[in-house]
């Protein structure tokens, strides 16, 4: 759900001259800019999974690239169907593409100029420029084994390995032990949460239009596709990492200080490391 002071999930890894962006939730090109971050510097975008909330702002990071002239090259990962995706975004900006700024003899530049897009699989191991990068399916979703939904669908965790640190982000997951095994050692896990209770109350305040087997559907995932503070503190633990940062809080409300220092201490029950819950352009 959209919410004051907290935008949809996006996560920017900065190593010297480049950024990579981690998810693309709407709102994220001008994150990108907040952080201090030159937009131009972006040389490939990560997306865990094709729910909207993770993915609403591409449509934006491949305007601006088209709007400002900057098409240099830009790799976009992610799971099946995010070719399909990216085609769909980039025949939706052709006609701007053609009108240009209404000169007339403006030469227009192709929206698909210098984009690549690679679709990961489960074990995928990408090595770019000192950067490494694995892939691990996680249980966002929850289609039966062997089904052709289960085969095509999938939500991704990703473990950023550089020369200095080890970066787990989970993405949307519920309990998994290849998020895990993905962990191991890790210096920072970042992980979604759920807080059941703030689930509860905004699906009482926003669904009120929804039929009761659409409530039922949305509940069901959303209480056994993501992790509690509970599921947190169990995995961190396990995974050895050094610290914890929580991002991208269903039901949780950004502005209660208490419930993040409920959330911590809760998360500090069985991981004993740095616990932060974080907040908007916050530097780790």
């Amino acid at each position: 759900m959209a919410q004051p002071g907290r935008n949809e999930p996006a996560n920017l890894v900065v190593r010297g001259g480049e950024a990579h962006l981690v998810d693309a939730g709407d709102g994220a090109m001008t994150a990108v800019v907040e952080a201090g971050t030159d937009y131009r510097a972006l040389r490939s975008v990560w997306i865990s999974h094709i729910h909207f909330d993770h993915l609403g702002g591409l449509y934006a990071v491949l305007g601006l690239r088209l709007q400002t002239r900057a098409v240099g090259p830009l790799s976009i990962y992610g799971p099946p169907g995010m070719r399909e995706i990216v085609n769909g975004l980039l025949a939706a900006m052709r006609p701007s593409a053609r009108s240009g700024f209404g000169v007339p003899g403006e030469v227009a530049i192709d929206p698909a100029a210098g984009i690549t897009v690679v679709e990961l699989k489960d074990g995928d191991i990408i090595e770019r420029d000192g950067l490494k990068v694995t892939i691990a399916a996680n249980s966002h979703y929850s289609f039966a084994e062997g089904s052709a939904e289960e085969k095509y669908f999938r939500s991704y965790s990703f473990r950023f390995d550089l020369a200095d640190r080890s970066i787990v982000y989970t993405g949307d997951t519920g309990p998994s032990d290849k998020v895990i095994n993905l962990a191991r050692g890790a210096d920072l896990l970042v992980t979604e949460m759920v807080d059941l209770d703030g689930i509860k109350a905004t699906m009482t305040r926003y669904a009120k239009h929804m039929s009761a087997k659409e409530i039922d559907v949305a509940t069901q995932h959303l209480t056994s596709h993501h992790l509690t503070t509970a599921d947190i503190s169990a995995m961190a633990a396990r995974a050895g990492v050094k610290a914890v940062v929580v991002t991208h809080i269903a039901g949780g409300n950004s502005k209660d200080a208490y419930a993040s220092d409920r959330y911590a201490a809760e998360i500090g029950k069985t991981f004993r490391g740095p616990v932060h819950i974080a907040k908007d352009l916050e530097r780790f």
